[in-house]
């Protein structure tokens, strides 16, 4: 009994022996100059030691205190030698460390690269993600031991890039070349910043280390602009997911009764309004069920536009076919009355509509390329509606009818087509598929009553440079249009891009009037 005793003091002894940190160290925290404070920090962290983390933290909680020129640890009424752990005398007037904007930021950095040895994979990858944007040269002895010990790949490539960044300020050429040559695979502008002082002869008097730097930034360049590019096709891509569900109803509507309606943006506002309420209505009545608002609204939001899409057309549209310009004014005067009614209603600021959980976040490809769920569920959306509106086209009763009214109105009704309530049909259908594009537009857009007046111009162009009815011209002019729109923009502004776009458009309904995809048949009216 006597000698397991002795065998448990020893043990006990020794674990404290090893717990135990370096007092002056400790002592150095409590520094009045920043400079020593973060000298001691990255004294303490070199060691390892597993004590470490616990001064740290309370440094960083402001739990570290001086009193008796010794560094304590002050909890509430309990009081412990920072440097050896064992309880203390409170003290009657302990000082409290300072710790600052710069103290806070190096504590951070400390107690993540700290966290390395943790024996939990994923606190170790998380420490070594952390570690990617901010790395000192001083860390680099500690990575080197945290990259020996480690077995997981994923976390040894990032430890092996935060190596690298560390190793940029060795003195020896050699380690710089080795460190320029690992961070030459990087997709990071970070890392190319890093690598940016290195290509001046005054940073870097080192031939072969200064001309590794500038190829790699130069590779590092290509990568990143091979980033953005695909960034700017994919958000293309995605405004044309937009523009197709806006132009598709305008296209219908078009190509049947051949009417220009200026209206048409204020429909897609009659869907976002849609969703909002239906919103609104979740949050107060069933809040549990707050992420499954937005399928509730596609169905609303379509029946509610088609609604809006009868009255006008049973209304007004009706006494005017055939007389496009005043079908022109007459729409126009509508949509604003459309919008002065949703500012009555809903008010004249923009509204809240939140993306569901399910449509957080996002796939990251590339560090500077992201592909955010509620745009890639967005052009997924507009693809079934699409497909929906084929079948419907091709496949059913309606859409021949309304097929046939396209091509030949006259001889559809000499036939027995009831044009006049095909009209009615195909408008309402038309505004409900701008209300769904609204459903869609009120997930990556302000909802406001003006936010369709930024979509008309647009769907118009969309339907003319496809083809009237059309629906395979519709997808290929509202892709290209979207897709061509950012990538002008990121090269020349927002404005030099939408009047660029505009005078190709011109361009090419010059030489192509009929669009993309011209209309089959013996007559067109």
């Amino acid at each position: 009994m006597i000698r397991k005793t002795l065998v448990v003091l020893l043990c006990a002894i020794g674990l404290n022996a090893h717990a135990a940190l370096d007092p002056a160290q400790v002592r150095q925290l409590a520094a009045e100059d920043s400079t020593e404070k973060v000298a001691a920090i990255r004294q303490i962290v070199q060691a390892a030691d597993p004590d470490a983390e616990r001064v740290l933290t309370a440094m960083a909680d402001g739990n570290l205190y001086l009193a008796n020129d010794k560094a304590l640890i002050i909890d509430g009424d309990a009081a412990v030698d920072a440097a050896t752990g064992a309880k203390m005398k409170m003290p009657a007037e302990p000082e409290s460390v300072t710790v600052n904007n710069r103290i806070r930021g190096e504590l951070a950095n400390a107690l993540a690269a700290l966290k390395l040895f943790d024996a939990d994979p994923a606190v170790r990858l998380a420490s070594a993600q952390k570690l990617q944007s901010s790395v000192s040269a001083d860390m680099a002895p500690l990575l080197a031991k945290a990259l020996e010990k480690e077995s997981d790949a994923q976390i040894k490539a990032l430890l092996t890039t935060a190596h690298a960044q560390a190793s940029l300020a060795n003195p020896d050429p050699a380690v710089r070349l080795a460190a320029v040559q690992a961070l030459a695979e990087a997709n990071s502008s970070t890392i190319k910043a890093m690598l940016l002082p290195l290509t001046d002869k005054a940073s870097e008097p080192e031939d072969k280390v200064r001309y590794a730097a500038i190829e790699a930034v130069k590779s590092i360049d290509r990568r990143l602009a091979v980033g953005e590019t695909l960034g700017s096709i994919f958000t293309g891509v995605s405004l044309g997911s937009i523009l197709l569900l806006a132009a598709l109803g305008l296209a219908i509507t078009y190509g049947v009764m051949g009417v220009i309606n200026m209206a048409h943006g204020e429909l897609l506002m009659v869907g976002a309004y849609s969703a909002y309420g239906i919103q609104s209505l979740f949050r107060a009545y069933a809040p549990d069920y707050i992420d499954w608002y937005l399928p509730a609204a596609i169905p609303v939001a379509f029946f509610a536009a088609a609604l809006v899409g009868i009255v006008m057309e049973r209304t007004v549209i009706r006494w005017l076919y055939g007389r496009t310009l005043e079908t022109l004014l007459a729409t126009w005067g509508l949509s604003l009355i459309l919008i002065q009614a949703a500012r009555v209603l809903f008010g004249a600021q923009n509204v809240e509509v939140a993306n569901p959980s399910w449509m957080s976040g996002g796939i990251a490809l590339m560090p500077n390329l992201m592909l955010p769920w509620n745009r890639i569920i967005i052009i997924g959306f507009a693809l079934f509606v699409l497909f929906l509106v084929w079948v419907l086209m091709n496949k059913t009763r309606l859409g021949m009818f309304v097929r046939a009214v396209t091509q030949n109105r006259p001889i559809a009704s000499c036939v027995g087509v009831p044009t006049a309530r095909i009209d009615t049909l195909a408008f309402a259908l038309g505004a409900g598929i701008a209300g769904l594009g609204g459903v869609a537009l009120s997930q990556i857009s302000n909802v406001g009553p003006d936010m369709g007046q930024g979509y008309i111009v647009d769907s118009f162009m969309v339907v003319v440079v496809g083809g009237v009815g059309q629906l395979a011209g519709a997808v290929w002019a509202a892709l290209g249009l979207g897709i061509f729109s950012k990538l002008l923009e990121g090269w020349a502004g927002a404005v030099i891009a939408k009047i660029v776009i505009l005078v190709a458009i011109i361009v090419f309904i010059q030489k192509r009037p009929q669009g993309i995809f011209a209309l089959k048949g013996r007559f067109v009216e």
